[in-house]
């Protein structure tokens, strides 16, 4: 008769001297534990620890049924980090999986090694994702580095797009220009509007010699006296005729 009881508590030693910092026991009747799993860091990694610094970590609980091991394990995990929505459902079905097949044996070892190289596996595909996703902007910075220096090649079709954009574009301002160009003549006052709107054009001139200082003054040498000047009347003139100047 085998002594299911007995076959517990040994795996129960065991597990608490493999893992003696992630194995707890939560209660002994029935018998459950928790043992939490992390990714192992794999060879040779230092140069990927700036962009891969990242726990990816499970916390697994085990229920042990009254004939365990001929009977499986209860199992789920109450707790991870860093795991997507399939990666858990993933683990889910590899413990279920690992236990069918490693019924009649004690199996939590084996259960949470299986988790422990799936762990792994999920590691290498974010390490992967990752370096992908460099090369990636590593590829779209010297492109757009490229398209900095050379610019756009210009084709028949490129050109001609730029060159009706430009037409356009110059279009439209001497629109404009001829617009402001009309508009500033229908606001162009004339002389005699500028005289009518301002009645002190008439005295600028004036104020503004007086302003200056500047006082005409007048030679009255140049001019002679008018007595002296010898002015013929016209009534004297026998040629007068008043007639004959209307007629003209």
């Amino acid at each position: 008769m085998t002594d299911y009881s007995e076959e517990q508590r040994n795996e129960l030693e065991a597990l608490e001297s493999i893992y003696p910092d992630s194995f707890t026991v939560l209660s002994e009747k029935p018998t459950t534990f928790t043992i939490t799993v992390t990714s192992e860091a794999g060879e040779n990694d230092e140069k990927y620890v700036f962009l891969y610094l990242v726990a990816v970590q499970t916390t697994l609980k085990f229920t042990y049924r009254e004939k365990y091991p001929d009977e499986t394990p209860l199992y789920e995990i109450v707790s991870q980090e860093n795991l997507d929505d399939n990666d858990v459902m993933d683990i889910i079905k590899l413990l279920e999986q690992q236990a069918e097949e490693n019924l009649g044996m004690v199996m939590i070892f084996t259960l949470v090694s299986a988790v422990q190289e799936k762990l792994n596996e999920i590691v290498d595909q974010i390490k992967t994702r990752r370096e992908e996703e460099k090369k990636q902007k590593e590829r779209e910075a010297e492109e757009e580095e490229k398209q900095r220096f050379h610019g756009t090649p210009v084709t028949i079709e490129n050109f001609l797009n730029w060159k009706a954009k430009f037409d356009a574009e110059l279009l439209e301002i001497k629109r404009k220009k001829m617009k402001e160009e009309e508009q500033a003549g229908k606001n162009k006052l004339s002389g005699k509007q500028l005289f009518e709107m301002d009645h002190n054009l008439d005295t600028s001139d004036i104020q503004f010699l007086e302003e200056a200082g500047n006082n005409v003054e007048v030679d009255e040498s140049l001019f002679q006296e008018m007595d002296d000047l010898e002015l013929d009347d016209e009534e004297d003139d026998p040629d007068y005729n008043p007639v004959n100047l209307d007629s003209d």
